[in-house]
């Protein structure tokens, strides 16, 4: 239950990462929203990678390059995944958007909590 707690903790500061940068990102790069959300996506993943790793899931493992890999691949998958509950629910069923921004969030979260324990860090 604890390691759960903490995922939720530092997920929401992930969030606040992601946001921080995103803004930051706009700020200097103007309207290039994209570029923007990319850049965010890189510093938010990365922080999420060093807190998952040495808070979180408590791992030890010295050479931590393959799990960095597998995380950002997981991540990338994650990504995927939310982007297709939007397309198929929203774009194309045009179901309610915030219903499912919501469910794809949820999914998105169970998906990177399962990644990272079971394949990423072994615990």
């Amino acid at each position: 239950m604890k390691q759960i707690i903490l995922y939720l903790i530092f997920g929401g500061l992930t969030t606040g990462v992601n946001a921080i940068f995103y803004f930051l990102a706009s700020w200097g790069l103007g309207r290039a929203a994209w570029l923007s959300a990319v850049i965010a996506w890189i510093f938010a993943a990365s922080f999420a990678f060093v807190t998952n790793k040495f808070f979180v899931f408590q791992n030890k493992e010295k050479r931590a390059g393959k799990q960095a890999t597998l995380f950002f691949l997981m991540r990338l998958a994650s990504l995927a995944l939310n982007a297709a509950i939007m397309l198929v629910f929203v774009d194309l069923l045009m179901l309610n958007e915030p219903l499912f921004f919501i469910i794809g969030q949820v999914v998105v979260l169970v998906f990177n909590y399962l990644a990272s324990k079971f394949l990423v860090f072994k615990v």
